[in-house]
Protein backbone atom coordinates (compact mmCIF):
# COMPACT_ATOMS: atom_id res chain seq x y z
CA UNK A 1 0.00 0.00 0.00
CA UNK A 2 1.35 3.40 -1.06
CA UNK A 3 0.60 6.12 1.50
CA UNK A 4 0.40 9.68 0.14
CA UNK A 5 0.56 12.93 2.09
CA UNK A 6 -1.14 15.90 0.43
CA UNK A 7 0.24 19.35 1.27
CA UNK A 8 -2.26 22.16 0.60
CA UNK A 9 -2.76 25.78 1.64
CA UNK A 10 -6.22 26.67 0.37
CA UNK A 11 -9.62 25.50 -0.78
CA UNK A 12 -8.42 22.03 -1.74
CA UNK A 13 -10.17 21.52 -5.07
CA UNK A 14 -7.24 19.52 -6.47
CA UNK A 15 -6.82 17.72 -3.17
CA UNK A 16 -10.49 16.69 -3.25
CA UNK A 17 -10.13 15.25 -6.76
CA UNK A 18 -7.05 13.28 -5.67
CA UNK A 19 -8.85 11.94 -2.57
CA UNK A 20 -11.85 10.89 -4.65
CA UNK A 21 -9.70 9.31 -7.37
CA UNK A 22 -7.89 7.03 -4.91
CA UNK A 23 -10.81 6.47 -2.49
CA UNK A 24 -11.48 2.93 -3.70
CA UNK A 25 -7.91 2.02 -4.65
CA UNK A 26 -6.59 -1.18 -3.05
CA UNK A 27 -3.01 0.03 -3.62
CA UNK A 28 -2.99 3.75 -2.79
CA UNK A 29 -4.24 5.60 0.26
CA UNK A 30 -4.34 9.30 1.02
CA UNK A 31 -3.01 8.88 4.54
CA UNK A 32 -2.46 12.48 5.67
CA UNK A 33 -3.34 16.05 4.70
CA UNK A 34 -0.91 18.75 5.83
CA UNK A 35 -1.61 22.48 5.75
CA UNK A 36 0.13 25.65 6.88
CA UNK A 37 -3.20 27.47 7.39
CA UNK A 38 -5.68 26.57 10.10
CA UNK A 39 -8.53 28.11 8.06
CA UNK A 40 -7.70 26.17 4.87
CA UNK A 41 -10.86 24.51 3.58
CA UNK A 42 -8.83 21.48 2.55
CA UNK A 43 -8.68 20.50 6.25
CA UNK A 44 -12.47 20.34 6.36
CA UNK A 45 -12.58 18.22 3.22
CA UNK A 46 -10.09 15.78 4.75
CA UNK A 47 -12.06 15.62 7.98
CA UNK A 48 -15.26 14.84 6.07
CA UNK A 49 -13.47 11.99 4.32
CA UNK A 50 -11.92 10.63 7.51
CA UNK A 51 -8.35 11.51 6.54
CA UNK A 52 -5.99 12.61 9.35
CA UNK A 53 -4.73 16.20 9.17
CA UNK A 54 -1.69 18.03 10.46
CA UNK A 55 -1.24 21.78 10.85
CA UNK A 56 2.33 23.06 10.53
CA UNK A 57 4.04 26.38 11.26
CA UNK A 58 7.12 27.92 9.68
CA UNK A 59 9.35 27.20 12.66
CA UNK A 60 8.63 23.48 12.72
CA UNK A 61 8.73 23.27 8.92
CA UNK A 62 11.99 25.08 8.29
CA UNK A 63 13.97 24.97 11.53
CA UNK A 64 13.49 21.37 12.63
CA UNK A 65 13.01 17.95 11.10
CA UNK A 66 9.98 17.17 13.27
CA UNK A 67 7.78 16.76 10.21
CA UNK A 68 9.80 13.74 9.10
CA UNK A 69 8.77 11.90 12.25
CA UNK A 70 5.11 12.57 11.49
CA UNK A 71 5.52 11.38 7.91
CA UNK A 72 7.21 8.20 9.16
CA UNK A 73 4.38 7.67 11.66
CA UNK A 74 1.91 7.56 8.77
CA UNK A 75 4.28 5.48 6.59
CA UNK A 76 4.26 8.16 3.90
CA UNK A 77 6.04 7.09 0.73
CA UNK A 78 5.11 10.03 -1.49
CA UNK A 79 4.18 13.71 -1.12
CA UNK A 80 1.80 15.55 -3.44
CA UNK A 81 1.55 19.34 -3.38
CA UNK A 82 -1.90 20.71 -4.22
CA UNK A 83 -1.83 24.47 -3.88
CA UNK A 84 0.83 24.50 -1.17
CA UNK A 85 2.55 27.90 -1.22
CA UNK A 86 5.65 27.40 0.93
CA UNK A 87 9.00 26.44 -0.55
CA UNK A 88 9.87 22.85 0.34
CA UNK A 89 12.99 22.74 2.57
CA UNK A 90 16.09 20.81 1.58
CA UNK A 91 15.81 18.11 4.25
CA UNK A 92 12.37 17.13 2.93
CA UNK A 93 13.47 17.18 -0.71
CA UNK A 94 16.38 14.90 0.21
CA UNK A 95 14.28 12.51 2.32
CA UNK A 96 11.70 12.18 -0.49
CA UNK A 97 13.99 12.51 -3.49
CA UNK A 98 11.95 12.20 -6.72
CA UNK A 99 8.89 11.45 -4.57
CA UNK A 100 7.39 14.95 -4.28
CA UNK A 101 5.09 16.11 -7.08
CA UNK A 102 3.64 19.57 -7.66
CA UNK A 103 1.18 21.06 -10.14
CA UNK A 104 1.64 24.56 -11.54
CA UNK A 105 -1.10 26.49 -13.43
CA UNK A 106 1.07 27.45 -16.42
CA UNK A 107 3.46 25.94 -18.93
CA UNK A 108 6.77 25.97 -17.09
CA UNK A 109 9.44 27.26 -17.38
CA UNK A 110 7.25 30.25 -18.28
CA UNK A 111 5.38 32.01 -15.47
CA UNK A 112 6.95 30.17 -12.56
CA UNK A 113 8.89 31.16 -9.48
CA UNK A 114 8.24 32.89 -6.18
CA UNK A 115 4.93 34.74 -6.09
CA UNK A 116 3.63 33.07 -9.24
CA UNK A 117 0.51 31.30 -8.09
CA UNK A 118 -3.23 31.51 -8.73
CA UNK A 119 -4.44 34.67 -10.43
CA UNK A 120 -0.93 36.14 -10.47
CA UNK A 121 -0.05 33.49 -13.06
CA UNK A 122 -3.15 33.98 -15.21
CA UNK A 123 -2.77 37.76 -15.17
CA UNK A 124 0.86 37.41 -16.30
CA UNK A 125 -0.13 35.01 -19.10
CA UNK A 126 -2.72 37.48 -20.42
CA UNK A 127 -0.40 40.48 -20.06
CA UNK A 128 2.25 38.71 -22.12
CA UNK A 129 -0.12 38.02 -25.01
CA UNK A 130 0.35 34.25 -24.86
CA UNK A 131 -1.90 32.21 -27.15
CA UNK A 132 -2.00 29.22 -24.82
CA UNK A 133 -1.62 28.26 -21.20
CA UNK A 134 -2.05 25.03 -19.31
CA UNK A 135 -0.63 22.96 -16.49
CA UNK A 136 2.74 21.52 -15.59
CA UNK A 137 3.20 18.60 -13.23
CA UNK A 138 6.78 18.43 -12.04
CA UNK A 139 9.13 16.98 -9.47
CA UNK A 140 9.95 19.27 -6.57
CA UNK A 141 13.42 20.50 -5.69
CA UNK A 142 14.66 23.33 -3.47
CA UNK A 143 13.58 26.11 -5.85
CA UNK A 144 10.09 27.26 -6.75
CA UNK A 145 8.69 25.54 -9.87
CA UNK A 146 12.13 24.31 -10.87
CA UNK A 147 12.18 20.49 -10.71
CA UNK A 148 11.97 18.28 -13.80
CA UNK A 149 8.70 18.42 -15.70
CA UNK A 150 6.90 15.10 -16.06
CA UNK A 151 3.67 16.21 -17.74
CA UNK A 152 2.07 19.19 -19.46
CA UNK A 153 -1.40 19.82 -20.89
CA UNK A 154 -2.43 22.91 -22.83
CA UNK A 155 -5.47 25.10 -23.38
CA UNK A 156 -6.01 28.04 -25.76
CA UNK A 157 -5.98 31.63 -24.53
CA UNK A 158 -8.42 33.79 -26.47
CA UNK A 159 -8.40 37.56 -26.90
CA UNK A 160 -11.64 37.71 -24.91
CA UNK A 161 -10.29 35.74 -21.94
CA UNK A 162 -9.98 37.19 -18.45
CA UNK A 163 -7.93 35.83 -15.53
CA UNK A 164 -11.12 34.12 -14.31
CA UNK A 165 -11.85 32.37 -17.61
CA UNK A 166 -8.23 31.25 -18.00
CA UNK A 167 -8.31 29.98 -14.40
CA UNK A 168 -11.42 27.93 -15.19
CA UNK A 169 -9.82 26.32 -18.26
CA UNK A 170 -6.63 25.55 -16.34
CA UNK A 171 -8.51 24.14 -13.36
CA UNK A 172 -10.39 21.73 -15.63
CA UNK A 173 -7.03 20.41 -16.83
CA UNK A 174 -5.76 20.15 -13.25
CA UNK A 175 -8.75 18.17 -12.04
CA UNK A 176 -8.69 15.85 -15.03
CA UNK A 177 -4.98 15.11 -15.25
CA UNK A 178 -3.37 15.48 -11.82
CA UNK A 179 -4.83 12.33 -10.20
CA UNK A 180 -4.09 10.30 -13.35
CA UNK A 181 -0.49 11.47 -13.57
CA UNK A 182 0.05 10.72 -9.86
CA UNK A 183 -1.35 7.23 -10.43
CA UNK A 184 0.91 6.62 -13.45
CA UNK A 185 3.95 7.90 -11.57
CA UNK A 186 3.21 5.55 -8.67
CA UNK A 187 2.92 2.57 -11.00
CA UNK A 188 5.90 3.35 -13.22
CA UNK A 189 8.44 5.06 -10.97
CA UNK A 190 7.68 4.60 -7.30
CA UNK A 191 8.59 0.90 -6.87
CA UNK A 192 12.11 1.60 -8.16
CA UNK A 193 12.46 4.76 -6.04
CA UNK A 194 11.31 3.00 -2.87
CA UNK A 195 13.64 0.08 -3.53
CA UNK A 196 16.52 2.52 -4.03
CA UNK A 197 15.62 4.35 -0.79
CA UNK A 198 15.44 1.12 1.20
CA UNK A 199 18.89 0.10 -0.03
CA UNK A 200 20.56 3.39 0.93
Amino acid sequence: MVHIAIFASGTGTNARKIMEYFASSPEVRIALVISNRKDAFVLQIAEEKGIPTLLINKESFYESHALLAALREYSISMIVLAGFLWLIPGYLVKAFEHRILNIHPALLPKFGGKGMYGHHVHEAVLASGEKESGITIHLVDERYDHGSNIFQARCPVEATDTPDTVAKKVQQLEHHYYPQVIDEYIREKLPFLLHKTNQS
